[in-house]
C-alpha cells in the first residue's frame, strides 16, 4: 500500500482508516485514531488473553518484535530501546537517572510542551542550575541558539525535535554531533517527529516518543532510546522483577541489572498498547518514513499560501525546508478561535486548539500522510 494508493482509492482509505468516514480528522499532533489494523490487532490480543494468561497470548518473541521494529523506526540497535510507556516516563527516568557534578547547568526551553519541562526544573532541588534558552520566535530554535547558549558547565540539553504549535523542527542530528564533541548529553523528545519524518537516534542519547501521535499508535506505549555508550550513566530509578535478576522470582542479594535498555523497564508490559505498536509501526514501515515526511511538507506547503491569502498569521510560514513539519498553527486577533474551533467540530472537522504563555490563542492543523488535500480544503472553507 503506498500514499497515492490511498489518496486515489476511497475504499481503501475508509477500510483503513475508518475516522475518514466520518470525520476530517486533521490533529495528529495532539492523540491520533487507531487504523484498522492497529485496532484489530489490539483486539486480537484481547480475544486471546481471554483463553490463557496474557503474556502467553502475547510472548517474549513478540516483545522482542516491537523492539526491534522500534530501532529499526529511529535507526537504533536493538539493545538501546526501552519499552517504557508515555513520553513523560521516560523523560523522567533520564532526569531522575543522571548524577550532575557541582555547579553543573542544564539548558531546556521554557515554552516546550510541559511534560519536557518539569522533569528538568525539578533537578533544580538537587542543585542543578536550570537554564532557559533564549529564542526569538516561539519554538525557532537554530543549532546557534543552542551551541551560543552552553559553556564549560553544562552537562545536558534537553530539546523537542518539533515545537508542538510552531512546527519548527530542530536541526537536532548537527545539534547533537556538535554537543557530543564538547561532552554534553543530549536528550530529545521526539514525540512530535517518531513516525512523520526519518530519525536518526545514533545522534542524540537519549530520545522519549509515545505512541500516540504520528506513530498511530495506543496511548501509553512509547519508547525510550538509551546510546549503549551512555547507559552506564543512567541509573535505573524504578526497579522491578523485570529489570533486576531474579531467578525463579526471588529476590537475590544484589541487585543486578540486564546489560542493555532493558534494565529500564522495571515490571509487565503494556501488552494491549505493545500489541498496537507494533501494528502501527508496521504500517510505518510499508508506507515509508521518507515518503510520509514528504507528503507532509507538500501538505504544508501547499496549505500555508492559501491560508495567508485569507487573512490568516501562519507560525513560522518562512522557516526552512530542514525545518518543516506537519503541524501548521494559524492566528488572527480579532477571531474567536475558541468558538470556531468548536464550530468546525460540530462539522467534523478536528483541529487542536492551543495557547502559548501570553494566551493568545491557536488553531493547528496537523494532517497525516493518509489524509487528502480535499479533507484540507474542507477545513480551509469552513474556517471563513
Amino acid at each position: 500500500m503506498t500514499i497515492q494508493d490511498l489518496h486515489q482509492n476511497e475504499a481503501l482509505r475508509h477500510r483503513e482508516f475508518p475516522v475518514t468516514a466520518r470525520k476530517n480528522f486533521l490533529a495528529h499532533a495532539a492523540v491520533c485514531p487507531l487504523p484498522r489494523r492497529v485496532a484489530d490487532a489490539v483486539r486480537l490480543q484481547a480475544e486471546n488473553a481471554t483463553l490463557d494468561d496474557q503474556e502467553t497470548a502475547y510472548g517474549h518473541t513478540e516483545i522482542r518484535e516491537t523492539r526491534a521494529l522500534a530501532a529499526k523506526l529511529i535507526n537504533a540497535d536493538l539493545g538501546e530501546v526501552a519499552l517504557v510507556g508515555p513520553t513523560s516516563l521516560a523523560l523522567s527516568f533520564v532526569a531522575g537517572g543522571l548524577s550532575f557534578r557541582r555547579a553543573a547547568n542544564i539548558l531546556v526551553y521554557y515554552d516546550d510542551y510541559p511534560s519536557n519541562v518539569y522533569p528538568w526544573m525539578a533537578l533544580a532541588e538537587k542543585g542543578v542550575e536550570v537554564r532557559f534558552i533564549n529564542v526569538r520566535q516561539l519554538g525557532r530554535i537554530r543549532v546557534s541558539d543552542v551551541l551560543g547558549q552552553v559553556d564549560e558547565n553544562t552537562a545536558l540539553v534537553a530539546l523537542a525535535s518539533c515545537h508542538f504549535i510552531s512546527g519548527w523542527r530542530i536541526e537536532y542530528e548537527t545539534i547533537g554531533l556538535a554537543l557530543r564533541e564538547q561532552g554534553i548529553l543530549f536528550c530529545l523528545d521526539a514525540i512530535q517527529t517518531v513516525g512523520a519524518f526519518p530519525i536518526n537516534a545514533q545522534a542524540v542519547d537519549f530520545l522519549a516518543a509515545d505512541a500516540h501521535k504520528w506513530l498511530l499508535g495506543p496511548c501509553a506505549a512509547g519508547i525510550l532510546y538509551v546510546r549503549k555508550e551512555v547507559q552506564d550513566l543512567l541509573e535505573p530509578i524504578v526497579l522491578g522483577w523485570h529489570n533486576v535478576r531474579c531467578a525463579n522470582f526471588v529476590a537475590q542479594e544484589n541487585i543486578v541489572h540486564p546489560p542493555d535498555a532493558r534494565r529500564y523497564e522495571a515490571g509487565s508490559f503494556n501488552l494491549h498498547g505493545y500489541v498496537g505498536l507494533k501494528a502501527a509501526m508496521e504500517l510505518l514501515l510499508e508506507i515509508g518514513v521518507d515518503n510520509i515526511g514528504a507528503e507532509l511538507v507538500r501538505k504544508r506547503d501547499r496549505m500555508v499560501p492559501v491560508l495567508q491569502s485569507r487573512g490568516w498569521e501562519v507560525v513560522g510560514a518562512n522557516a526552512p525546508e530542514v525545518n518543516r513539519s506537519g503541524i501548521v498553527a494559524i492566528r488572527r486577533d480579532e477571531a474567536d478561535l475558541a468558538a470556531l474551533h468548536a464550530r468546525l467540530a460540530e462539522q467534523n472537522v478536528v483541529l487542536s486548539l492551543r495557547t502559548d504563555r501570553q494566551g493568545r490563542h491557536y488553531l493547528r492543523f496537523s494532517p497525516h500522510f493518509y489524509n487528502t488535500d480535499a479533507e484540507i480544503d474542507r477545513a480551509i472553507e469552513l474556517l471563513g
